[in-house]
């Protein structure tokens, strides 16, 4: 898009650099990975594929195991902006004309599928709602805008204030019809996030990178295990933060797996040397 910063390939966990030589959180049981820049395409372009293939030649598109999915806490330097508690009972998916029973103006849905990126929209009532979709704002009926998939409420994830819910519908129509170079947002996460809570990190170039790194995404990943990584914007978190759910649990324990034993190799030759 336009006016979005150059993009990068993204790069595993066992090719990024860390911000501790060995790899270690030293305040938590965790291994920390420094990121410094955008590590993915845009994910909008990519929601109706899953591992490069398209949507109507995968079986089952619209599958959801929640066993797949990972929870997070997001912190801007100490302070907890973001948590995903899959006990939670506002984790619970349900059906897209369930949901649409359940919606109020100026709510946030999220619809989940396996090997997905998660599709956020803003609900505006009369079963309608506001969403970022293939490179623009569009007004949609909500079971359209699920594509089939299951969705949830998650006003409650970030943890910032709320505008009245008039002013996120109002943010939300008043970029209808908007695209490409118009845009100021990555994808439909921080479009709907933006039109709930207005804060600038949700947008592109919202934040300017001057070297460090306040943000961590602490990704949990067993009940004794955790990934941390860091970046210079909420941006940026928040595409490596959907990369990481759409190829899911299993395959990030692979990256991290890869990296550690990386770590360990590298150990070991310098041992020896």
């Amino acid at each position: 898009m336009g006016n979005q910063v150059e993009k990068l390939t993204h790069l595993s966990y066992a090719e990024v650099p860390t911000a501790d030589p060995n790899g270690m959180d030293a305040e938590e049981d965790a291994s920390r990975i420094g990121v410094s820049y955008i590590f993915s395409n845009d994910d909008e372009e990519l929601e109706d594929t899953v591992d490069g293939r398209e949507k109507e030649q995968v079986q089952d598109a619209t599958h959801y195991d929640k066993s797949d999915e990972l929870e997070y806490a997001i912190y801007n330097r100490n302070e907890c902006i973001y948590e995903k508690n899959l006990k939670s009972a506002d984790m619970v998916t349900s059906s897209p004309e369930n949901l649409s029973n359940k919606c109020r103006p100026g709510d946030l849905v999220e619809f989940v599928a396996t090997s997905q990126f998660p599709h956020w929209v803003v609900y505006v009532g009369d079963l309608k709602v506001v969403h970022l979709y293939r490179g623009e704002i569009k007004n949609s009926y909500l079971t359209d805008a699920s594509h089939g998939k299951r969705g949830r409420i998650v006003n409650e994830l970030y943890k910032y204030k709320a505008f009245h819910p008039e002013v996120v519908v109002r943010n939300a129509m008043e970029h209808v019809g908007a695209r490409d170079r118009e845009l100021s947002w990555r994808n439909s996460e921080c479009f709907a996030a933006w039109c709930r809570f207005g804060k600038r990190e949700f947008k592109t170039g919202g934040e300017i990178r001057i070297g460090k790194q306040p943000y961590r995404l602490k990704v949990k990943l067993s009940e004794k295990k955790s990934q941390v990584l860091e970046f210079q914007s909420l941006e940026d978190l928040i595409v490596e933060k959907r990369r990481i759910e759409q190829i899911g649990r299993a395959a990030v324990i692979r990256e991290y797996e890869s990296r550690r034993d990386g770590l360990q190799l590298k150990a070991s030759h310098e041992a020896l040397s």
